[in-house]
């Protein structure tokens, strides 16, 4: 055998040995995360695998299963019918997303407003509900905290209704995975609407969060929720062969990771419960959105380490918000109504403010508004000749250097239209 042969061989056992050790190291990332936790249970309370179980974790939007056990409850107790309206104020449009993005002084259908928090998880129709039912979130809260206490979650403690960053509020896998079975034993009819995997808010599709309903087998809710503190957390309940299981897993990197390891905790827990294991129940490529979503890129993994309980200093608000707006609304005062843009201040035929960066420009022949040129404010100084010669353009120059009459619309305040029930051009799926 040649020298280059001998390498080559090398070169193979190497490499893979370490794919197989790279392979099992990325299997083993999610259990080896300082946030993770994991339960499985089936109906009658017995637990088939738990992994820190009852360890303190931020809930993240899992708090709005809460949220709709206490709205289903209002509903069953008849103080609030299925036809009511939930009224959008400036202090629930005003949360960051993901958010439905009904402006304030508007309403929505009820049975569209639990369609929104399962599908969209929108955090400003959560703050809404909450409002309708507690007067203010704060106190909805503590409602919430109370019923979650009788209901036996007893190291559960909620500080508002969407699951929006809070260092005091917090939860275990255990308690999440009890909330699940309560709500499907509690609100048989209601559970329903864990199933949707789409419904159509203004004739636009808005897709559910949770992929497993359309990616494991069996799988027929509940929710999801993420924010950087938290990582990817799940709550899913699954049936088959007429035995049905509910799960929580708690702190994944990404949420193609968290739903994998549900898939395997429940083929292990149906398993055990006497249901054959079935080959490739769980398929990450059939998504509610009906393509492939594996994750590529890089792992989104969870920022600097903050458990339940830790006050949160601003600097490390700043690195752990999570995306564009929780940077900006955290540090923001949360009262603070949001104003909506609209070109309808914009009067006919006046010309388009290009703003940096665009690529639209006003009409030929159009006033826009610039800047008068530098050279104006320099011939000041000058010479009386320079600034004749500066301060007589041409006609054209003239043009360009009178400002516009209304150089930018105002952000408006949008208000519900006077008719009792305005138009809802909607239709679900």
């Amino acid at each position: 055998m040649t020298v280059w042969a001998i390498r080559a061989c090398v070169t193979l056992v190497v490499y893979g040995g370490l794919a197989i050790v790279g392979a099992g190291v990325a299997r083993a990332d999610i259990i080896d995360r300082n946030n993770y936790a994991a339960i499985i249970l089936d109906t009658r309370g017995q637990v088939l695998h738990a992994t820190n179980a009852d360890e303190p974790r931020f809930p993240a939007s899992l708090t709005k299963m809460m949220t709709l056990y206490m709205l289903f409850e209002a509903m069953r107790d008849g103080r609030v019918p299925l036809g009511t309206r939930i009224r959008m104020s400036a202090e629930a449009a005003s949360r960051p997303p993901s958010k439905l993005g009904l402006p304030a002084g508007y309403s929505l259908d009820l049975e569209d407003a639990i369609l929104a928090l399962i599908t969209r998880s929108a955090n400003d129709v959560a703050a809404a509900i909450a409002e309708h039912l507690g007067g203010d979130e704060g106190r909805f809260a503590q409602m919430m905290t109370q019923r979650a206490r009788s209901l036996g979650m007893t190291r559960t403690t909620f500080r508002n209704a969407s699951g929006l960053p809070d260092a005091e509020q917090s939860t275990t896998a255990r308690d999440m995975a009890l909330l699940g079975s309560r709500l499907m034993a509690d609100f048989p009819r209601q559970y329903v609407y864990f199933s949707t995997r789409e419904f159509r808010w203004n004739n636009r599709p808005i897709h559910n969060h949770n992929h497993m309903l359309s990616a494991y087998e069996g799988a027929d809710g509940i929710k999801t929720g993420y924010t950087r503190w938290s990582g990817f957390n799940i709550v899913t309940s699954a049936r088959r062969d007429g035995i049905r299981l509910v799960g929580a897993v708690l702190g994944g990197g990404n949420w193609v990771e968290r739903d994998r390891h549900m898939a395997e905790l429940l083929d292990d827990g149906f398993q055990r419960a006497g249901v054959a294991r079935r080959a490739n129940s769980y398929d990450a490529a059939q998504t509610n959105r009906g393509a492939s979503r594996e994750a590529a890129g890089p792992r989104l993994v969870p920022g600097p380490r903050v458990m339940p309980g830790q006050r949160a200093t601003p600097a490390m608000v700043m690195r752990v918000a999570p995306g564009r707006p929780a940077a900006q609304v955290l540090a923001r005062n949360p009262r603070q109504p949001v104003t909506l843009a609209t070109s309808a201040a914009r009067p006919p035929g006046a010309a388009r403010v290009a703003s940096p960066g665009s690529a639209r420009v006003a009409p030929p022949g159009a006033a826009r508004a610039i800047p008068p040129p530098r050279a104006v404010a320099r011939a000041a100084t000058q010479p009386a000749r320079a600034v004749a010669r500066v301060t007589q353009p041409q006609p054209r120059a003239v043009a360009r250097a009178v400002p516009q009459a209304n150089p930018r619309p105002r952000a408006v305040e949008l208000r519900e239209p006077p008719r009792p029930n305005p138009a809802r051009p909607i239709t679900r799926t």
